[in-house]
């Protein structure tokens, strides 16, 4: 079973949308978009994804994908 990494829709506007990008060619991993995730505050101040249900956030997207990287290699399933 591959983890799920869900971004907000107005997460990817503001930045994420090259997260979102790299993390869908990788076959490893689900990537899934919503219209809202219901993280108003976290969406409106940093870059954040659910990676299986947990809150990853960064100022940058390159850090972003790092630190969805490090949560998946961590927390393996």
């Amino acid at each position: 079973m591959n983890p799920i990494v869900e971004f907000c829709v107005n997460n990817l506007a503001s930045g994420a949308q090259e997260v979102y990008e790299a993390l869908d060619k990788d076959p490893g991993i689900d990537v899934i978009e919503y219209d809202c995730l219901t993280y108003c505050d976290l969406c409106a101040t940093s870059l954040f994804a659910l990676v299986d249900g947990e809150v990853i956030r960064a100022e940058t997207a390159a850090d972003l994908l790092e630190k969805i990287y490090q949560f998946i290699e961590e927390n393996p399933f």
